[in-house]
Order: C-alpha cells, then sequence, then structure tokens
C-alpha cells in the first residue's frame, strides 16, 4: 500500500500504538525486525532492532530524549542516526518514517531490503574462525556508519 504521492510506503500501525517513550517491533519476511520508537514529543523513529554492540534487542531498551539505551549493555544509541554516543563507537539501519495524520508508514523498499545482511545474536561463545564476517561486524560494533538517511516528516 502506498499513499498517492509517494514512492511506496507500508501503513504499520498508528502513532497511539506506541507507547510514549516506548517502542514496537515490525516483523519483517527475511532480515531482522525493525524496531519503532516514540520520544515523549511524539516523534517517530525505526531503527533495526539489534544494538551495534552484542546484538540486544533495541525494541526493550529504556527511550529518552531522542535516544535508547539498549537493554544489555546499556549502550545509548542515538535515534535520528543509529549513531552509538561516544566513547562507544558502531551504528545500527536507521529505516525512514513517515507520520501521516496520526498513521506511522514506512518504505516498502526498506522494509523488503535494507539491512538483510546481519544476522540475529547467537547464544553461546563463538570462534572467530567459526563466524561470518557480517557477525563478527555486527557483534562487536563498527567503528564507521554508513550515512544515514534522513526522517521523512510531511
Amino acid at each position: 500500500m502506498s499513499t498517492p504521492h509517494s514512492a511506496p510506503w507500508v501503513r504499520i500501525c498508528a502513532v497511539d500504538d506506541i507507547p510514549p517513550l516506548g517502542a514496537r517491533r515490525v516483523a519483517r519476511p527475511h532480515g531482522m525486525d525493525v524496531a519503532l520508537f516514540r520520544t515523549a514529543d511524539d516523534r517517530i523513529f525505526a531503527l533495526l532492532d539489534r544494538c551495534p554492540h552484542k546484538g540486544g534487542p533495541l525494541s526493550e531498551g529504556m527511550v529518552f530524549d531522542h535516544r535508547v539505551a539498549c537493554p544489555l549493555h546499556n549502550w545509548t544509541i542515538g535515534l535520528v542516526d543509529g549513531q552509538a554516543a561516544a566513547p562507544d563507537e558502531g551504528c545500527t539501519p536507521v529505516f525512514d518514517v513517515r507520520v501521516i495524520d496520526g498513521e506511522v508508514w514506512l518504505r516498502a523498499d526498506q522494509l523488503a531490503h535494507h539491512a538483510l545482511d546481519l544476522d540475529r545474536p547467537r547464544a553461546g561463545p563463538c570462534s572467530r574462525a567459526a563466524a561470518p564476517a557480517a557477525t563478527l561486524r555486527a557483534n562487536h560494533g563498527s567503528p564507521t556508519c554508513p550515512p544515514s538517511q534522513p526522517v521523512v516528516t510531511p
């Protein structure tokens, strides 16, 4: 489904379906879930539901200002750009969001194709020799992150 004046966008939920200072997970057919966040000023952001440090579920973290604290190790991730706050390094992919008449929309192409190379966290020890490179990058952060895409609001 798409709005008449845009590229294909998918209606996800109403803004009121996301608790203030909370999150909601959006399942995708492939890849990891997307986390929608609602700030105190009712802005909506979308990130891959995975901390760049150890893969913690950001949707279960504490939302404050325009940031979320990972529930595993308290890394602080910016909701605008997905960047970890210093001194930590790394980022999580950002998804474009639109809010139209109280409804939250995500881009269909990003839901289908964005950040599919990141694996879900693995339980237990994992040797570096046995783990794929994408898993190692995702589990241990990345010192450089791709440029973030701006949040789109009408």
